[in-house]
């Protein structure tokens, strides 16, 4: 190029950023979508803080933290400090959410899965904030408290389903396992739901009601610890056959790492289940119950997308081993 040649025009900043934007699933991405699957479990821990700690009206109205600010004000308690944190974690969870769409955008057309799904995370984050202003807004009522946490369900399971897809060969899907396997496994998982909604149940009944003068929703708690009970320990039982049956699975399918991983998840939260009873519901207990509710639903999420395999894929570890006997042969 000589002198009096002018040098070519630097691409636009967007073009620049889109350039820069994965075309294929890397590190970033995957990073991405564990950092999804983090934040929504984590913001359940945090939101148990604040109605474990009755702090659920530290900041009495919506979407301000009290009349006038939308910040805690020098008059007010530690509960609104605690409140407007879990409030204000809900960025958090918007900042993740755009990067990981962001970081997808590219793959828009070849992974649409991925798209969908990192789409779905972030239209569905305004919705769970609204949910948690009509309960300060109805000064938490037991039932839309409850239906609060539940809104945290779908968001963990599309994360979790993000998660596994990020890890996954593109392309058609069909069912890898044996069809008796595979009911099992979404019989299993309806048994979760029922789970969850009944443990939902529970906690509206008990005492951490997230405001020393908000109502329970007037259920008997003992009653409904033992109905809690019954759809848990079927989702045990269900999980020890789905478990033992794995390992009759293909191997490629790694139904035994998932299984194995539900099954313990399950083994602790009924651990904690029976001693937090026993020792009069103490919040520390309380709240590791509640965010192991979530990783449950995460791992069935993951046992549920290793039912099926992209067609005519095959592992890694068996293509080379095809490969070397080729070379062999």
């Amino acid at each position: 190029m000589s002198a009096d040649t002018p040098a070519p025009p630097r691409p636009g900043i967007w073009r620049r950023f889109w350039t820069w934007l994965p075309d294929r699933v890397d590190r970033r991405i995957i990073v991405a979508a564990w950092a999804t699957l983090v934040v929504q479990i984590g913001i359940v821990g945090t939101g148990g803080l604040v109605r474990l700690t009755g702090s659920g009206l530290g900041c009495p109205t919506w979407p301000q933290c009290t009349a006038g600010s939308f910040v805690p004000t020098p008059e007010q308690s530690y509960h609104s400090i605690i409140e407007f944190g879990n409030r204000a974690l809900t960025f958090v969870l918007a900042v993740v959410a755009i990067a990981t769409f962001l970081l997808v955008l590219r793959l828009r057309r070849e992974r649409r899965d991925l798209f969908w799904l990192a789409l779905l995370v972030g239209l569905y984050i305004p919705l769970q904030a609204v949910i948690g202003g009509i309960t300060v807004l109805t000064h938490l009522n037991p039932y839309v408290v409850g239906l609060h946490f539940f809104a945290s369900v779908p968001l963990v399971a599309i994360a979790a389903a993000l998660v596994s897809r990020v890890y996954a060969v593109p392309g058609p899907r069909a069912r890898a396992v044996p069809g008796w396997y595979a009911a099992l496994a979404h019989v299993t998982s309806g048994l979760v739901l029922i789970t969850v909604v009944v443990g939902i149940l529970v906690t509206g009944s008990g005492p951490h009601a997230g405001d020393a003068n908000a109502v329970r929703n007037g259920l008997n708690p003992g009653f409904m610890e033992h109905v809690h009970s019954w759809p848990a320990y079927a989702t045990f039982a269900l999980t020890v056959v789905l478990f033992a049956g794995s390992w009759r699975t293909p191997a490629a399918q790694r139904l035994r790492l998932w299984t194995g991983l539900l099954l313990l998840v399950e083994i602790a939260q009924i651990g904690v289940g029976l001693w937090q009873a026993r020792t009069g519901l103490p919040i520390l207990l309380v709240n590791i119950h509640m965010v192991l509710a979530m990783l449950l639903v995460a791992a069935m999420t993951a046992v549920v997308m290793h039912l099926k395999a992209t067609a005519g894929a095959q592992p890694t570890h068996s293509r080379i081993t095809d490969a070397a006997s080729t070379v062999s042969g």
